[in-house]
């Protein structure tokens, strides 16, 4: 049998990270939409830069984006057997609502491949040519999605931890449950927290994903507070938002998923980063009840970490946080 020396050999950042005890709260990728394409794999690193997988128009789209001082992740996810359709591919659009919200709005679409480039700037750019591609609109929003980063080309830790979280959400989770699917995506960010996930469209990101926890995770029954050290925020809020709110959502329980939030910093060390007052407001999904919770996030040390698995990774020094004088105001 032949030895890959070089993995054999590999130290991975998500077991550093693990080891020494760093918190994956605070690392959610924080955007206003999400553009998410089916690609064949594999996928090259600079796959949103050159037009290849990617047609021009998808390109054209992002950097309209981008340059307007926006934001938007865009991600590919890989055909499946089940869900895939020769000749035509999956696009997501999921949409930050105004003001305060629980969940990002979706549009599903399967398109012939040549029609890719055009209904991404539709989506984004030239909304005026959407209607041109209603014969395509799936009626999917009440399909969770769950996508699982097995991006090996960016780094080897999400191929060796993503994949086997893929395939047993897929098997053991999606296959029993129409409401569910699970795909394999490209990198978002992250890959110290390997194997880790994004569900949409509520927007939670995980990190340092294990088995004993999928339950939890996909069926949101049982304590919450078993999510605690895996959770690394959510995407409608911002770093020192994100910490705060898992505080808040361990008191508040599941009900939490569905109550319309927002989020705050009031004040903070802009120098330093060595705290911020925070404040997050909700109101009840029925529109009862509205209140705030507010706290200050305070530094409480840092751990090492590496940043890119190899033989020899560079370890980094972060900053860990603590949230204290958490309060509801009345």
């Amino acid at each position: 049998m032949r030895i890959n020396k070089t993995q054999n050999h590999c130290r991975f950042c998500s077991e550093i990270s693990q080891a020494n005890g760093e918190d994956p709260i605070g690392s959610a990728i924080a955007v206003e939409q999400y553009l998410i394409i089916e690609a064949a794999q594999p996928w090259p690193i600079p796959i949103w830069i050159e037009p290849d997988p990617m047609p021009q128009g998808v390109l054209d789209a992002l950097n309209f984006v981008w340059e307007g001082g926006g934001t938007v992740r865009q991600l590919a996810i890989a055909p499946d057997k089940e869900y895939s359709i020769p000749g035509y591919k999956h696009v997501f659009h999921y949409r930050r609502p105004a003001g305060l919200f629980a969940e990002y709005e979706k549009q599903a679409f399967l398109v012939p491949d040549a029609e890719i480039g055009d209904l991404a700037l539709a989506l984004i750019k030239e909304p005026a040519n959407l209607p041109d591609f209603e014969p395509y609109q799936q009626n999917t929003t009440h399909i969770r999605e769950l996508l699982v980063c097995t991006h090996g080309n960016v780094d080897a830790a999400c191929s060796r931890f993503g994949y086997p979280i893929y395939k047993k959400l897929r098997a053991e989770y999606a296959a029993t449950n129409v409401n569910l699917r699970v795909w394999r995506c490209s990198h978002f960010g992250g890959h110290q927290f390997a194997p880790t996930l994004v569900d949409l469209p509520i927007g939670h990101y995980w990190g340092h994903v294990k088995p004993e926890i999928l339950d939890v995770l996909v069926w949101r029954k049982g304590s919450v507070e078993e999510l605690y050290p895996y959770y690394r925020g959510w995407g409608g809020l911002s770093f020192f938002e994100q910490i705060t709110e898992r505080e808040i959502w361990m008191l508040e329980g599941w009900r939490w998923l569905e109550y319309h939030k927002a989020g705050q910093v009031l004040a903070s060390d802009e120098i330093n980063q060595e705290w911020a007052d925070v404040r997050i407001d909700y109101t009840t999904n029925d529109g009862n009840i509205s209140s705030a919770y507010q706290a200050r996030v305070e530094d409480k040390g840092s751990v090492m970490t590496a940043w890119k698995s190899g033989e020899n990774p560079t370890l980094e020094e972060v900053k860990q946080y603590r949230v204290r004088n958490l309060v509801k105001l009345a």
